[in-house]
């Protein structure tokens, strides 16, 4: 499997400084890890984007640029911006491509003229790389009233942590089965889903999320999906983590991914 790290926190407003930092260290946790829970061995291939300090257009550019050299990988953030410039990419690949995020928060306020870590599902729609019927959001308990309005008006699937917590096996089932109606499957997890009791290494820790436990089900079941192509991991931040809970529940979802 090909990993590719992108090194950049310059999409998230400054309270994403330091998700720079997380891709080097999740490797290196993710090394020190044995077998996976199917009792396999993984194997990766490292790659990095070259990421431009001080240059944010530049940075999209390379991230756009390497990506389209990529068929299948994971992509180790870095801010959430990043899943704009790789979906932008991921796009150009399949006629019917899907995006299926993990997020406490469903990242749709309104764009600016370069996609941040708060509005790059939005600015997906608005620049044509991406239709409002191929997204599915799971996990959001944080939103503006400008956010839910853009979800509803334009008829955008959501998963509540309401929603999964009345029942989180039938609505992995029903995100399982909504994701084959797409050709390309990207999963964008932003590590914000997770309780900050089990992931506190994040900008916006936002209380009442999935366990680390929900989560890795989540991705155990959706990694069997055959048009699952890209996936992405973002939003830790090492600079606010404890005991690396955080860096090392990243490097354990990239275990059960692989």
């Amino acid at each position: 499997m090909e990993v590719i790290k992108v090194k950049t926190s310059q999409g998230g407003l400054g309270k994403g400084n330091g998700c720079e930092l997380a891709p080097d260290l999740i490797i290196e946790k993710f090394n020190e890890m044995f077998l996976n829970e199917n009792f396999l061995e993984n194997k990766i291939d490292i790659f990095d984007i070259d990421v431009v300090r001080g240059n944010i257009e530049e940075t999209n550019s390379n991230i756009y640029k390497s990506v389209l050299n990529f068929n299948k990988g994971i992509f180790i953030g870095g801010d959430h911006s990043i899943s704009y410039n790789i979906f932008k990419a991921f796009s150009t690949k399949y006629k019917n491509p899907g995006l299926l995020v993990f997020d406490a928060h469903p990242d749709c306020e309104v764009c600016t003229d370069i996609a941040t870590h708060e509005d790059f599902v939005r600015k997906l729609i608005d620049d044509c790389y991406l239709k409002s019927d191929n997204i599915i959001i799971v996990g959001i308990r944080s939103f503006s009233k400008n956010e839910i309005e853009f979800l509803r008006q334009n008829k955008i699937r959501f998963f509540s942590m309401k929603d999964i917590f009345n029942d989180l096996q039938n609505v992995c089932d029903e995100i399982m089965e909504l994701s084959r109606d797409f050709d390309g499957l990207y999963l964008s997890i932003d590590i914000d889903v997770v309780d900050p009791a089990y992931a506190p290494g994040t900008g916006y820790p936002e209380v009442g999320g999935l366990s680390s436990r929900e989560l890795i089900y989540f991705v155990q079941r959706l990694k069997l999906l055959k048009n699952l192509k890209f996936i992405d991991i973002v939003e830790i931040n090492p600079t606010k983590d404890v005991n690396d809970l955080t860096v090392i529940l990243g490097a354990k979802i990239l275990k059960e991914l692989i």
